[in-house]
């Protein structure tokens, strides 16, 4: 009897399921492979090589009765360093914001790329609202981002969101994205701040390796020039 709830306890680690924070990195990394994989309809790679941050909320959700008020859960990385690569991914919600009032409830993928320092450092930051204290604009679409507007060009971060298999540039003027520390105690072991988890180099979760994998491989100049010289 001893020998078979020994066993048994042996077991129990294995059967041990995903946390929320772990299932979501799952989710993230799948959204963000799915768009890079369709470059003539996704984030053209060299505005991703040269953004300082990504946030990536997979199932963004919009509340039909709230004339359009969205949250979701999700994840940031920063560049980190010289080397090009980036940072274990650090935890954010985001809520509040407009875009109209909506018919119906509707979930959305949502990716943002933070483009320069000063975007960064308010990303970084506890919780700053989009557009009063970081100017953001929706996106361009395609493999590469000649065609960018002016408020593109010049916005701290560029949004998108893909619904229903759409994917294209989103305004999110008026939404608050702030770090989740609970979400972070449970991914790291402690309420670790997202810019204790960019500027030390904190380890990576095992869950968090794909997403790795994938901003690195879709980043990299190497795949940016291969992907855009293979258009001419």
């Amino acid at each position: 009897m001893r020998m078979i709830l020994v066993a048994a306890l042996a077991i129990v680690p294995l059967l041990a399921k995903d946390s929320e924070p772990e299932k979501r990195l799952g989710e993230a990394a799948n959204v963000f492979s799915e768009v890079m994989s369709t470059p003539d309809k996704g984030i053209p790679q060299d505005l991703l090589a040269d953004a300082r941050c990504i946030v990536i909320v997979p199932s963004l959700k919009t509340a039909a009765f709230l004339f359009g008020a969205k949250f979701g859960k999700g994840y940031l990385s920063c560049r980190n360093g010289s080397e090009g690569g980036w940072s274990a991914p650090g935890t954010v919600r985001i809520e509040g914001g407009s875009v109209g009032f909506q018919i119906g409830g509707s979930e959305t993928d949502l990716i943002m790329l933070v483009m320069n320092q000063g975007g960064a450092d308010k990303l970084l930051s506890s919780k700053f609202t989009l557009g009063a204290e970081g100017s953001v604009a929706a996106g361009p679409v395609g493999r590469t981002a000649t065609a960018q507007t002016d408020a593109q060009m010049h916005a701290e971060i560029l949004s998108w969101s893909r619904s229903q298999g759409l994917f294209a540039g989103l305004a999110l003027e008026g939404a608050t994205l702030r770090q989740d520390l609970d979400d972070n105690a449970t991914l790291y072991g402690s309420r670790i701040e997202n810019r204790e988890i960019v500027t030390t180099r904190v380890r990576p979760p095992q869950a968090a390796e794909r997403l790795m994998d994938l901003l690195n491989k879709y980043s990299s100049r190497e795949h940016t020039s291969t992907a855009t010289g293979s258009r001419q």
